[in-house]
């Protein structure tokens, strides 16, 4: 809730008022009383005091500050100190009585205020909080913002709301006083408010399509479909040129049944630069999810694809490669999962896809390669060892598949389904090599854990 502006306050109030403590001494002046031995005195505690703060030893400094006090304690400063030592020491009550003292002797003093803030703030003393930075709104706007926080804490939503209402209109919208006014609005259930403001926004700046775009959105979350519609369809005619509404007329497209419509909004996003690839991405989903019931529109799935063959972003590829998973269209399928594969080599749950896409498509040199290389990176990984002794065994290398299959089963962690692939794929090798006892054996392990199951 601090602000960087409070940061920056401390920071200067430690330099302003240290300066001010120093130039209450004269130093050059010479005692021609008792009294000098007081003003050294004071300075020596007044330095020993910053110097022990400094290494955080904040009982020391305190120790000094109250000798300080003891000699002479007109200065606010001293008080100041104190409390902020007290505060480092956790001692809140000592702090808060130390940080009023001073306050009480330069009452308009902005930095001793928002140190009592911080006070009150890490004790989460809300009441107390909440009248100090009343006092602190006066000197910079950004208190204002905080007061609006602490309205929220203290649950009295109409004035967190009208503060944010009189900052909005001084200062323009933006995103930290948006998140608070959504916080408020979700705690109170008030969507008729939320979206009045939104409506207000529309109305006062039509050429902003980031309001239109949050209006669509709260339209539909709370189901008014056709409002949602519109204000897109308001959208565009105000903007011919915006693409980001595409993100939601696809969507009114698609439910009404205006498919050449939809496709033409999916276009638009699917090629965008200035729509993120996460949006895409669903987008695409849609899409696919669309043609996968309606595969006479695969051309132009086709057609868009194409058209983004240069920004496909790794959720866009698995997308499609699902897609051609589910049309069976393996080979396609592959190609996409290798093409993520060129970006993240070490995706594991993709070079899974690979491996298994391999195998049903017989590429086993290619299987058996990537999974030994795999194995390096991934050495507790038993369907790597698996997926590795099944290529082994198509490839007529048996040796090669025994000494892997061998090695996996000791991965193999309750998952008899596994293990009895394990002692199949065993059973294999030892018959290519001949060895008819152990194939037997191995496959009485494997048909003995198939009964389990």
């Amino acid at each position: 809730m601090k602000t960087k502006y409070h940061i920056l306050l401390i920071v200067l109030g430690i330099f302003l008022f240290s300066g001010n403590t120093y130039a209450q001494v004269d130093f050059n002046k010479r005692p021609d009383d008792d009294l000098g031995n007081y003003e050294d005195a004071y300075q020596e505690h007044f330095f020993e005091a910053l110097k022990q703060k400094g290494i955080e030893n904040y009982q020391r400094s305190v120790d000094a500050l109250l000798k300080c006090i003891k000699i002479d304690d007109a200065d606010p400063t001293l008080f100041f100190e104190l409390g902020k030592n007290y505060k480092a020491l956790k001692n809140f009550g000592a702090a808060e009585d130390a940080l009023k003292e001073a306050i009480s002797k330069s009452p308009e003093n902005e930095w001793f205020l928002d140190e009592l803030y911080d006070v009150y703030m890490q004790q989460n003393d809300i009441d107390k909080a909440l009248k100090t930075v009343k006092q602190l709104v006066k000197f910079h706007p950004d208190y204002k913002q905080d007061l609006a926080s602490l309205y929220i804490e203290a649950k009295k939503y109409k004035s967190a709301l009208q503060i944010l209402d009189e900052l909005d209109e001084e200062f323009g919208y933006n995103q930290d006083r948006d998140f608070l006014r959504n916080q408020i609005y979700d705690l109170t259930g008030n969507d008729d408010d939320r979206i009045e403001n939104l409506e207000d926004r529309v109305k006062s700046n039509p050429e902003d399509e980031a309001n239109y775009l949050r209006l669509i959105y709260r339209y539909s979350e709370t189901g008014d479909i056709e409002k949602a519609f519109d204000t897109a369809k308001d959208l565009l005619e105000s903007n011919p040129e915006s693409q980001l509404v595409h993100l939601a007329l696809y969507k009114f497209y698609l439910d009404g049944n205006n498919t050449e419509a939809a496709i033409s909004s999916m276009k638009t996003v699917l090629t965008s630069p200035n729509i993120k690839p996460e949006a895409k991405a669903k987008v695409l989903s849609d899409f696919v999810n669309f043609v996968s019931k309606n595969p006479e529109y695969e051309p132009q799935l086709v057609e868009i694809t194409a058209l983004i063959d240069d920004n496909k972003s790794a959720k866009t590829l698995k997308e499609l490669a699902q897609y051609h998973l589910k049309v069976n269209d393996k080979e396609k399928a592959l190609g996409y999962f290798e093409e993520i594969l060129e970006e993240d080599p070490n995706d594991f749950n993709t070079i899974k896809d690979v491996l298994l896409l391999q195998l049903d498509l017989s590429k086993d040199a290619e299987a058996a390669k990537l999974s030994a290389e795999t194995l390096e990176l991934y050495p507790a990984q038993p369907i790597l060892y698996l997926v590795n002794g099944v290529a082994n065994n198509k490839l007529n290398q048996p040796e090669k598949a025994i000494e892997s299959l061998e090695m996996g089963t000791d991965f193999v962690v309750d998952d008899p389904k596994m293990l009895s692939d394990f002692y199949t794929q065993l059973s294999m090798a030892h018959k290519q090599n001949n060895n008819i006892t152990k194939s037997e054996a191995f496959a009485k392990k494997a048909e003995a854990l198939s009964k389990q199951q």
